[in-house]
């Protein structure tokens, strides 16, 4: 049974007359070529015609023996190489595509790598300041205690200065004091010594 608005295949065999009416008597509208789709709208099964309606609009009958039900082989062989070529066609894109995306991913892996390897070199660059930076301050440091040493040097030295002058000083007093002493002492001696003489003299006169 014939379900309308199916489609339908003018066998690929013949030329189909599409006529106004389902006899022969009818006449022709226009040759439907072998293999063309047209839309099922009547069957009469008594007279042996179908109503179609072409793919430009077209209503007519054509004779039900002329209809298949698929397409013909020659459609079939036409359309599985359409598909063919466009499968093949799809496969190359595809085949491109995945060609370009595995030059992207391999471009990326090197660039993964190169970033890795300047991550390294880097991370050694920041040791390496690292380790500067510690000895800058160590070095600072021992500059700091040398310098506070140097500070205690320069206060004992003026400690010692200070002292030496004072010392100084108190030596040239002395020396004065002593020098004062002896002279005094040289003067009692000038006057006593005389005196003892003349008394010396006096008791031997005496006699």
């Amino acid at each position: 049974m014939t379900a309308f608005g199916e489609s339908a295949w003018v066998s690929d065999q013949f030329e189909v007359m599409l006529r106004t009416g389902p006899s022969t008597n009818n006449a022709i509208q226009l040759m439907v070529k072998s293999g063309s789709e047209l839309e099922i709208l009547e069957e009469d099964a008594e007279s042996g015609y179908t109503r179609v309606m072409t793919g430009g609009g077209t209503e007519g009958w054509v004779l039900s023996r002329y209809l298949m039900r698929e397409p013909g082989a020659r459609e079939q062989l036409i359309a599985l190489t359409q598909q063919l070529t466009s499968a093949n066609a799809e496969g190359t894109s595809m085949g491109s595509q995945l060609g370009a995306i595995r030059g992207e991913y391999d471009a990326a892996q090197r660039r993964i790598s190169e970033l890795e390897r300047e991550n390294s070199d880097l991370q050694g660059e920041i040791a390496e300041i690292r380790r500067t930076a510690a000895n800058t301050l160590a070095i600072d440091s021992q500059n700091k205690d040398l310098q506070q040493q140097l500070t205690d040097a320069e206060i004992q030295v003026n400690i010692l200065e200070q002292e030496n002058d004072e010392l100084s000083g108190q030596s040239t007093r002395n020396w004065v004091i002593t020098g004062a002493l002896i002279m005094f002492a040289g003067v009692l001696v000038g006057l006593i010594l005389p005196r003892m003489k003349w008394q010396r003299r006096s008791r031997y006169d005496s006699f």
